[in-house]
């Protein structure tokens, strides 16, 4: 059975649970004898970075199956219970959909002996609370990747201190960070609020905060590391040079509008794309971040023959074509999508109106952008997207197009089908491959775009590498990413294209979209377009961006929270 565990086949798992369990004078001895003596090996070789994380999820699959088996024998004994190492609460917060990094998390610490209460996706924080005391959890393990949810864990922090809780919190997830944590979460719940890098930390971080003999010496080293990065956050704001938002404007990006190709759309409107072709969809995956989702660090093709990964990345890479190829013949996944292109000028420097057709005389939304705003050195712009869209008083009659893509209609029955047979790895491994294959269909829909619909790029010849490496003309902005960081300009995208009705897709009071597996933004044609962070932003152009959306300065604070260059 420790063979089993060690190399994950679950192929004989039940006969050699129960083979055991006939051997054993009671049924939970085989959990804390075999089977928790392979999961301690699995946990001490990922500790020590010789078992990667697919062998670890693939090990508790095995553990998973036999406990299954075992626990109808356990209950029928009134007494039989398995000691754990402690619980854990683990829940992504109000408004956000995503769970791969969290259900990777939880399986890890389900390894090493943790028991783990999972509360799913979008909770609000007093479900939190009132499951973290009904449970008598040992710690609160929250995740998120969208911005907006780093709001919700402050305020959760706040309710947790005002509710006089004393339970350690583990935080996660893609837009959460050191930083953060010590300056916006920690300093507002007196016990421990503690940032996990990733899966392969957060063991050694829960048996520290248990610990009777661990956790004092673990909560000092924390305080003097936060304050530390408190104190250097402090300075990084005082040094920041900071140009007015009135003298940012005046160093935009400088087009000259007068030579600029613009062209002409072959189409404006809309087009609606049902069913679309997941044979299609897959020659535009992007393999790496498949490979970083599973914590598998490498650039693909390379990491098929890294000296350390590269055996068991290919064993990975194997089984996710195999399911790829299972999702694509068998229909598990249905692709949708939406299209848009329309007439468009830039006013006021930020902001771009968007017209109802191409008399332009009837404005049907105002998009608002960012602009960066620390001083530039020379010839350096301070960009803001509206650059790169013609300015009104050019007569020039520019377009702006916009998507909103998705690959996960269908995942949840199957997602369901696994976790009742107990197969974490089968259930991530659709999540991963649905969100490339999101990311894929934005990538093809863009190739189309410049090549046929707006017809900017006709003679465009460029391979998946080129495209991966953003080597097109033009750029694809998403809402509540680096080059447009506000998320409440989705509402204006889902009014513009109406995703609900036509793709299939809903945002969330946070504005994630569900399915989890979709990708929405904005297409620039401009040649002179690109990529680029807004980064920190100052009160002047914070107090200017609410007064352009009609929103308070506190709630315009609270979207851009992650973005504020300075204290509110």
């Amino acid at each position: 059975m420790e063979h089993a565990l060690i190399k994950g086949i679950d192929a004989y798992v039940v006969e050699d649970t129960e083979e055991a369990r006939l051997s054993f004078e009671r049924p939970i001895q085989v959990i804390e004898g075999p089977l928790m003596d392979g999961m301690n090996v699995v946990g001490d070789l990922f500790g020590d970075g010789k078992m990667f994380l697919p062998q670890v999820v693939k090990s508790a699959r095995v553990m998973k199956k036999a406990v299954a088996h075992l626990i109808p024998f356990i209950e029928a004994e009134k007494d039989g219970k398995v000691q754990s190492n402690g619980k854990i609460l683990m829940a992504t917060v109000k408004g956000d959909v995503h769970d791969i990094g969290k259900n990777i998390v939880g399986v890890v610490l389900q390894c090493n002996n943790f028991e783990v209460v999972d509360m799913g996706v979008m909770v609000p924080a007093n479900k939190i609370i009132e499951t973290a005391k009904a449970e008598n959890v040992d710690i609160i393990g929250l995740s998120g990747l969208i911005t907006p949810s780093l709001d919700e864990m402050v305020h959760l922090a706040k309710e947790l201190q005002r509710l006089n809780m004393n339970v350690p919190v583990m935080i996660g997830g893609a837009t959460t960070s050191k930083a953060h944590t010590a300056v916006k979460i920690d300093q507002n719940y007196e016990h421990p609020t503690v940032w996990v890098k990733d899966a392969s930390r957060a063991v050694g971080v829960a048996q520290s905060l248990i610990s009777k003999d661990l956790k004092e010496k673990f909560v000092d080293d924390l305080k003097v590391d936060y304050e530390t990065v408190r104190i250097n956050h402090a300075g990084r704001r005082k040094k920041t040079n900071w140009a007015k938002i009135e003298d940012a404007r005046l160093n935009k990006a400088k087009i000259d509008w007068n030579t600029s190709d613009i062209g002409v759309p072959a189409f404006t409107g809309i087009k609606i794309f049902e069913d679309y072709s997941l044979e299609e969809i897959k020659e535009y995956i992007d393999w790496t971040p498949f490979f970083f989702a599973w914590e598998l660090k490498g650039r693909y093709p390379k990491i098929l023959t890294d000296k350390e990964k590269g055996e068991e990345a290919t064993k990975l890479f194997k089984d996710a074509k195999a399911m790829l190829d299972k999702i694509i013949s068998e229909k598990w996944l249905t692709a949708k999508a939406v299209v848009g292109v329309f007439p468009a000028n830039s006013v006021n420097d930020d902001d771009v109106e968007v017209y109802s057709d191409d008399s332009r005389s009837e404005v049907k939304t105002t998009l608002n952008f960012l602009r960066t705003q620390t001083q530039q050195p020379p010839g350096r712009p301070n960009y803001c997207l509206s650059d790169f869209i013609a300015p009104k008083e050019t007569e020039l009659k520019d377009h702006i197009g916009a998507f909103a893509v998705t690959t996960g209609i269908g995942i949840d029955e199957h997602v369901k089908r696994f976790e009742d047979e107990h197969d974490d790895y089968s259930s991530i491994m659709l999540k991963v491959l649905a969100d490339r294959l999101a990311e894929a269909f934005a990538e093809l829909m863009h190739k189309r775009m410049r090549k046929e619909f707006w017809a900017y790029a006709e003679d465009e010849s460029l391979d998946n590498a080129a495209l991966i490496a953003e080597e097109y003309k033009g750029i694809r902005p998403a809402p509540g990413y680096p080059a447009c960081p506000d998320h409440t300009e989705k509402a204006k995208l889902w009014d513009l294209i109406d995703a609900d009705q036509n793709a299939g897709i809903s945002i969330t009071e946070s504005f994630a979209m569900l399915p989890a597996a979709s990708v929405s933004g904005w297409y620039f044609s401009n040649p002179e377009s690109k990529y680029y962070a807004v980064a920190k932003i100052n009160r002047d152009q914070v107090e200017d961006y609410a007064k352009r959306k009609n929103m308070t300065l506190a709630e315009t604070e609270r979207w851009l929270s992650p973005n504020l260059g300075y204290d509110n």
